[in-house]
């Protein structure tokens, strides 16, 4: 396994710049595209906000930082969750024709949404300039959990590639359950802290993430690093029984597609 990884570097990284020219070069406004759904869903709820519409108040630090700190993230997330079954089905017509190691398609998954949250970190750094964000020299350990985030998000949409595969309705079960995680989680309000709602924070993988990143790039320390602990732990365990599942099962799922 730890061979054909390290054999498939290259042509994962080829892939990757395929896909990304690809995307953008038909593209009037390019990049922009990366911006424009945190930013858009961020606005909505400042708007809603300041209508008093959702009453969000204390969130120490202004609403609109937190709130495009906060969808800005959950994107990240939400594209390397999607990553996987988009780069394998974009491949589906290479797969049966040529022998490779399927871990190329996984590294392209996670190189394009690295570039992704890469550019989307650009959207990060002018708020935080913008609302005068107390940054400090801890505000660089919140790459720490950006990046756990970011492989979280892709062991979930790698479990999901060969179901994908094969079943349309994977897409859009992937699809809705984004929808529903993004209220599930502290991404537009602070982390409850009376029961059962606190088990929105505890409980949630991605909240815990997603609130140490908020909390370090505002200066800020982490409340509680237990749960990150935790968390970690299980994901790489986790991480290796997907990238058993998906080994196992490619093979199978390229003679059904051929067949």
């Amino acid at each position: 396994m730890a061979a054909d990884l390290r054999a498939s570097r290259d042509l994962a990284w080829r892939l990757a710049v395929r896909d990304i020219s690809s995307q953008y070069r038909q593209s009037i406004l390019g990049l922009f595209w990366a911006f424009v759904p945190p930013l858009l869903s961020a606005l909505l709820f400042v708007v809603l906000q300041r209508k008093n519409v959702v009453n969000i108040s204390d969130v120490g630090m202004p609403y609109p930082l937190f709130v495009l700190i906060g969808t800005t993230l959950w994107q990240m997330f939400a594209e390397a969750v999607t990553a996987p079954l988009r780069v394998v089905t974009g491949a589906r017509t290479i797969l049966a024709k040529i022998s490779f190691p399927r871990e190329a398609l996984a590294l392209s998954a996670l190189y394009q949404t690295l570039f992704g949250a890469l550019v989307k970190g650009l959207l990060l750094a002018g708020v935080l300039l913008y609302f005068s964000a107390p940054v400090r020299l801890q505000s660089l350990l919140a790459f720490i959990p950006i990046f756990l985030l970011i492989w979280l998000g892709l062991i979930i949409g790698l479990s999901l590639t060969p179901a994908g595969m094969l079943v349309s309705d994977v897409s859009q079960i992937m699809t809705l359950g984004l929808q529903l995680g993004f209220f599930l989680t502290p991404v537009i309000y602070p982390a409850p802290e009376t029961f059962p709602y606190s088990l929105l924070a505890t409980w949630n993988p991605v909240s815990s993430y997603l609130l140490a990143s908020r909390t370090l790039l505002v200066g800020g320390t982490p409340a509680a690093l237990m749960p990150l602990v935790i968390v970690t732990i299980c994901l790489v365990g986790v991480t290796f029984a997907v990238w058993l599942l998906f080994r196992v099962s490619m093979p199978i799922i390229i003679e059904r597609i051929s067949s």
